[in-house]
């Protein structure tokens, strides 16, 4: 099912690939510059070159892959698939080299050569160092497929990169939800990726000056940052996407510290403090400042890995789930019994869903990640200056920077800063998305842009009642994630083939009240991923009206 294109196996063997003309003949010649957006290697090379119906043929051999054609539809292009390397620099102004793909429609059809718009993508979270979204030869690129198949193959150019600290970046961190760093490194790829097109073996494809902007997770928040930079820097945006990011990353933070724990927080604090630490230098002294002596030897170097995370579990490098400490701190160690309160009980109007559920409950335990100190400061500055947004007022950040390092690396890398879209922005994520919860990301910008001309901001809860334009991809999704409910007892097909797993022998035999509970969970932990496609969809089509209504 298209639960979560993990993996999207797109049967593409290099030698396959190499007989559809795969490699670059052309002789790349280094350059001598090192300025940000400049191409190490130009022209770049070309890894793989698929026409429509080979990259059709390609997808169709697998089920996932054939399930991401019904969502796309077919090729309408083939794709040129390239590798650039360019300069950027780090989270604090350190040059380094990186990477990332364009993808370059080709083919006899109208939309497919000629002047084309480029889409401007970023990815999300990434934990293995390695991560090359240009290779499609890769059966686990299941990002690079999925936007291969919705943009390039639908006659847009695609630039994504890599981000600084991965592939062949010698950074030896990466920039996590650095808005300033971020939206740069977009910036230097599109200069590089417009650089190269020319000189590449798909020259006859060529950039029409228009621009969208889009990006997943990670992605979407780097999207608004990118969105937000070049608005600043008086250069056009067509349309932009960003989907389920962390836009208000101050009111996001004070929702986990106070107990709305996400899944996979225990691998993004890492990245995230790591990548703050690098940037401001105030996150702390030491790691064991913010981390508890099981787990502060080391991480500060951790994330991104060549070790896959699942190892990094197994071997007791980080607690799975369990961030925060089980035994809730006194009102004598918080010195406030309000404080005390806050963090032992979740106040349940922070949260996408109620706060007894063993979503949260997970992301407590012993061992855990955080010191009780270092949450206590943080909670304590929270309660002292809230955010607005919490609150619903749809207002800014908080009126004063926080005084906690960690809470003002949020306040300066939040998307609430007195900007806002000059062109259509469709905000597309899902309001039972427990990785990166919808009301306190989406539902704030929505609200912090309340007062701006109608359409301008258009937000789609996938997981919301199907109307308008998305309903058709409303009630897709749906049909296969939805969870039992009063009005749909049998639940999605991803949950109903989830029960006959646990039932079977090779999911366990289980009783059928404990499948159910066991399919539910597999579902919930799937949601985050299982809503990528169906917004990526979304925002092709959403880029398409733009494009045709003359943006």
């Amino acid at each position: 099912m298209l639960k979560s294109l993990q993996p999207l196996v797109l049967a593409a063997g290099v030698a396959t690939l190499a007989a559809c003309g795969g490699s670059s003949s052309q002789t790349s010649a280094p350059t001598s510059s090192t300025a940000p957006g400049t191409l190490t290697q130009n022209p770049p090379f070309r890894i793989a070159s698929l026409d429509a119906a080979g990259f059709q043929a390609e997808l169709s051999t697998t089920s996932s892959g054939a399930q991401l054609l019904q969502l796309t539809g077919n090729p309408t292009c083939g794709v040129d698939f390239y590798y650039l390397n360019f300069w950027t620099v780090g989270g604090a102004g350190e040059a380094t080299e990186s990477s990332g793909a364009l993808m370059v429609p080709t083919g006899a059809a109208p939309a497919c050569s000629g002047p084309r718009p480029i889409v401007l993508y970023a990815h999300g979270t990434e934990f293995n160092k390695a991560a090359n979204i240009a290779d499609i030869t890769n059966a686990a690129n299941a990002e690079g497929g999925l936007i291969a198949a919705a943009f390039a193959a639908q006659g847009f150019i695609v630039v994504a990169p890599n981000y600084a600290g991965y592939d062949i970046s010698t950074l030896g961190y990466h920039p996590y939800l650095n808005a300033v760093q971020q939206s740069g490194e977009m910036m230097d790829i599109l200069a590089a990726a417009r650089a190269g097109l020319p000189s590449s073996l798909s020259a006859s494809t060529s950039d029409s000056g228009a621009l969208f902007i889009t990006g997943y997770s990670e992605g979407g928040h780097v999207a608004m940052a990118t969105q937000r930079a070049m608005i600043a820097a008086g250069k056009t945006v067509t349309a932009a996407a960003p989907m389920s990011g962390p836009y208000a990353l101050e009111a996001y933070g004070d929702t986990i510290i106070f107990g709305g724990v996400p899944i996979g927080a225990t691998l993004f604090a890492p990245l995230l403090t790591t990548s703050y630490q690098h940037a401001y230098g105030n996150i702390y002294a030491t790691p064991s400042d913010l981390y508890t002596a099981t787990y502060a030897t080391g991480i500060d170097t951790l994330l991104p890995s060549d070790t896959p995370y699942t190892t990094l579990f197994t071997n007791g490098a980080l607690p799975q789930s369990a961030v925060f400490d089980s035994t809730t701190p006194t009102a004598a160690e918080t010195g406030s019994p309000q404080l005390a309160a806050a963090l032992a009980i979740p106040p349940t109007f922070l949260l996408p869903q109620s706060a007894s559920t063993p979503i949260f409950q997970a992301g407590f335990g012993n061992p855990f990640l955080i010191n009780d100190s270092y949450r206590i400061a943080y909670g304590a500055d929270a309660l002292s200056n809230p955010d607005p947004g919490l609150l619903g007022t749809g207002a800014s950040r908080v009126s004063t920077p926080p005084t906690q390092p960690l809470r003002l690396a949020f306040y300066t890398n939040d998307m609430r800063t007195g900007w806002q879209p000059n062109s259509p922005t469709l905000l597309c994520g899902g309001d039972a998305d427990p990785t990166v919860f919808f009301p306190v990301n989406t539902q704030i910008m929505q609200a912090y842009w309340s007062a701006l001309p109608a359409g301008l901001v258009t937000v789609l809860d996938i997981n919301g009642t199907p109307s308008g334009p998305f309903a058709p991809l409303q009630g897709a999704y749906q049909a296969i994630n939805a969870l039992p409910s009063a009005g749909n007892p049998a639940g999605g097909t991803a949950f109903q083939q989830d029960v006959a797993f646990y039932e079977s022998a090779a999911g366990g035999s289980l009783p059928q009240a404990q499948a159910e509970a066991a399919a539910e969970e597999a579902v919930v932990q799937g949601t985050h991923s299982a809503e990528a496609p169906f917004c990526t969809e979304a925002a092709f089509q959403f880029f398409l009206t733009v494009l045709n209504a003359g943006g």
